[in-house]
């Protein structure tokens, strides 16, 4: 078992896939804590987090037992791209349930001094725009958006980016640029206000 446990992803993932379970279990305890603060970060309630990450390596079986793992990056990025996948349906599930809006009252609900706390305000506000801002995200191209959460969701350096997704520093530099030029038009094309004040 100490043998095994030295191994790298890659090599667990084929043993995984040639029978062996006990690799699996390997790979997750070994990347438990980055899945799991990912999948955090974005629902923000530890309930829903461990769901997701429980369906996500419910997934990662499915697709490793059918073959659907191809080696193009690393073990790690290819489950968090299976999680956020997850995420993005836990939040569209969301919208159809009902919600109280803003939008239909001439008075403003939650500028009402039964509201007037700042922290439950502040704490709607920092989820409205946490919300638009992983909207707006979602809609980069592919490899804007892996740099984007990689950086900013998972605290990856540039170089960590770099090798994770099979390119040099300086595209990788490239890639969080032109998102952060994409975000930055969809804001002002959408006229959206992402400030507490």
């Amino acid at each position: 078992m100490v043998e095994i446990k030295q191994l790298d992803d890659h090599a667990l993932v084929q043993k995984f896939v040639d029978g062996e379970h006990e690799c699996l279990e390997i790979l997750i305890t070994r990347h438990k804590n980055r899945i799991y603060t990912y999948i955090f970060m974005i629902v923000k309630n530890h309930a829903v987090a461990e769901d997701i990450f429980q369906d996500t390596f419910i997934k990662v079986i499915q697709s490793l037992k059918k073959g659907r793992y191809t080696e193009n990056g690393k073990f790690v990025s290819w489950a968090i791209r299976i999680a956020h996948n997850l995420i993005i349906d836990y939040f569209r599930k969301e919208k159809h349930l009902s919600t109280v809006s803003n939008d239909e009252s001439e008075v403003d609900i939650f500028n009402s001094p039964k509201f007037s706390d700042m922290n439950i305000e502040d704490d709607l506000v920092s989820e409205q725009i946490f919300r638009e801002v992983r909207h707006l995200i979602d809609e980069l191209p592919d490899d804007q958006r892996q740099v984007v959460i990689m950086r900013h969701y998972l605290g990856f350096s540039f170089r960590e980016i770099a090798e994770h997704s099979g390119v040099s520093i300086n595209t990788a530099l490239g890639r969080m640029r032109y998102a952060l030029i994409n975000l930055r038009k969809l804001i002002e094309e959408r006229q959206l206000n992402l400030t507490l004040s």
